[in-house]
């Protein structure tokens, strides 16, 4: 069955296992979440609980937010989100979601918004190939050829410049190195995406459920 957390990209850093091999990890700060709303199939069309994690100053948040917060008996959350598929029954609104869901060896998808990197070129976006930069070539880091002459136009899917990052990511099958529930810390192997202080989503490997 799946399950997820919601929490904080603090960095990296690397530790050794008991074979002593050195890992590279990334830490996740997940303090207790709260679950601000459950939804079934009854009533919105699938199983899933709203988790909100991370609390939002009282000037900060509006009327809405304070009341959907209220019915948990919680405070406003800057981060809300959704886990789908999840057993409805073993969850509670107002009820508390800590790290200890999950353990070291469990293999999980870490979704989050991928570092922005403004606005780039072909060559560095789509992973385009340059032109000669000698002997007289006039093609160097540009997008190369619009297309052919008889329609006119641009094709939509062309790879161009433009903003590139900032995205919703997920990396898939990553595995959790190590649980440290007295710190709220989640040790997971390699990167995740976004920058440090950003927020991610853990859940159980949508491949690695039967």
């Amino acid at each position: 069955m799946i399950k997820g957390i919601l929490g904080k990209k603090i960095g990296m850093t690397q530790i050794f296992l008991e074979n002593g091999d050195l890992v590279p990890v990334t830490v996740i700060e997940a303090t207790p979440n709260v679950v601000l709303q459950k939804k079934t199939v009854e009533t919105d069309g699938y199983n899933a609980v709203q988790l909100g994690f991370d609390h939002k100053r009282e000037n900060l948040a509006n009327k809405p937010d304070k009341g959907h917060a209220k019915k948990a008996n919680t405070t406003p959350k800057r981060f809300i989100s959704e886990i789908r598929d999840v057993n409805i029954e073993e969850y509670e609104i107002g009820q508390e979601v800590k790290v200890d869901i999950f353990e070291s060896g469990n293999i999980v998808d870490v979704t989050g918004i991928s570092k922005g990197k403004g606005f780039q070129g072909a060559i560095k976006r789509h992973g385009q190939s340059r032109g000669p930069m000698t002997h007289g070539s006039r093609y160097h880091r540009g997008p190369g050829s619009m297309g052919t002459i008889a329609p006119n136009r641009v094709f939509k899917s062309k790879e161009l410049p433009g903003r590139m990052g900032g995205e919703k990511v997920t990396i898939q099958n990553l595995e959790i190195v190590k649980v440290d529930p007295e710190r709220n810390i989640i040790l997971i192997k390699g990167n995740v995406p976004g920058p440090r202080k950003s927020y991610v989503k853990i859940k159980t490997a949508i491949k690695s459920v039967n």
